[in-house]
């Protein structure tokens, strides 16, 4: 299952290498989404506050695009089926595509970050470079998990364009939360402390090991279906 995934990971970020996607269209697109949120705050108090909240909401459109492409290219030209066929195992295919899908995203977060300080005024404090590690670390995890497990469900189906945002983002909402609010903590905004973010990465935690476990069991019988 673990070569599967190093093999199946190894490929998309090679695709991903190649075609430059993630530079050239979905970065612009984070860009541009964290921009346009400054502008229609238009105030620096109430941008700094919810500075944590905006890098998140830019995350999650961005991945909306990220599962997407990842998916079709396994179903345009009939890989995925030719992977069923050849006897891949679906828990090494998902782990692989969620650890691709998750090396991008953190590229992502590390620029909508840096964007956060420059546009937004954010400040990391030094208390709170662990925590925030740990929580971008996590929720890159989760997100990349149920991405990839919504992504396969949506991919044969027709208008998956439209029916993936319908059932990926109700499902992220935890981890939207827990990373808000822990990130919250380790910046300082709101008045938040560094001890206020652990227990919501502990919810983070969670909600990572639930979808690595159930992931990697019904991946299987979704792409069959």
């Amino acid at each position: 299952m673990f070569r599967i995934a190093r093999l199946v990971a190894a490929k998309d970020l090679r695709i991903e290498l190649r075609s430059r996607v993630v530079t050239n269209q979905v970065l612009p697109f984070a860009v541009i989404v964290m921009v346009m949120f400054a502008f229609a705050l238009n105030t620096d108090e109430i941008v700094t506050r919810v500075a944590p909240g905006l890098v998140w909401l830019a995350t999650l459109f961005s991945l909306l695009t990220l599962v997407q492409r990842s998916f079709a290219i396994e179903t345009s030209d009939g890989a995925m089926d030719a992977m069923r066929s050849a006897g891949v195992d679906p828990a090494g295919l998902f782990l692989g595509k969620a650890c691709a899908l998750a090396a991008q995203l953190a590229v992502l977060e590390v620029v909508l970050l840096a964007l956060a300080v420059v546009l937004y005024s954010a400040k990391l404090h030094p208390g709170g470079v662990v925590l925030l590690v740990t929580t971008f670390l996590t929720a890159t995890t989760g997100l990349a998990l149920v991405g990839t497990l919504y992504g396969g469900l949506a991919a044969g189906v027709r208008g998956r364009e439209t029916l993936l945002p319908l059932l990926l983002l109700p499902v992220v909402a935890p981890v939207l939360i827990g990373a808000t609010r822990a990130t919250e903590a380790a910046l300082g905004t709101g008045g938040a402390v560094v001890a206020d973010g652990w227990p919501w990465l502990g919810l983070l935690g969670v909600f990572v090991a639930l979808f690595s476990v159930g992931g990697t069991l019904a991946f299987g019988p979704l792409i069959e279906e």
